[in-house]
């Protein structure tokens, strides 16, 4: 008696969802192109969104400057003793 086993075969399924280059030299050198145009083009927003975000940063701290301050006598302060307590210790193991 024979026992059946199945063998999955991942070699098949790779290949399904692999990227295949172009034979064309034509093809391969416009998708290389469109590749660099993509990448340009998330750099230079990339860098221009962190420079917003640095410039909004800023300016929120230059005007959070000219905010008056509330004195600190304005100030709700609560004056009181503390006592430290300390961790009671523990019975050691015999």
């Amino acid at each position: 008696m024979h026992a059946r086993s199945f063998r999955f075969d991942a070699f098949q399924l790779n290949s399904l969802f692999a990227p295949r280059k172009p034979r064309t030299p034509l093809l391969r050198v416009l998708f290389g192109l469109v590749g660099l145009v993509l990448l340009a083009v998330l750099v230079f927003f990339g860098v221009f969104v962190g420079a917003a975000m640095l410039a909004v940063g800023m300016a929120w701290r230059l005007l959070a400057r000219r905010t008056p301050r509330t004195p600190a006598a304005a100030r709700q302060t609560f004056e009181a003793e503390y006592h430290v307590v300390r961790k009671p210790q523990l019975p050691t193991p015999r």
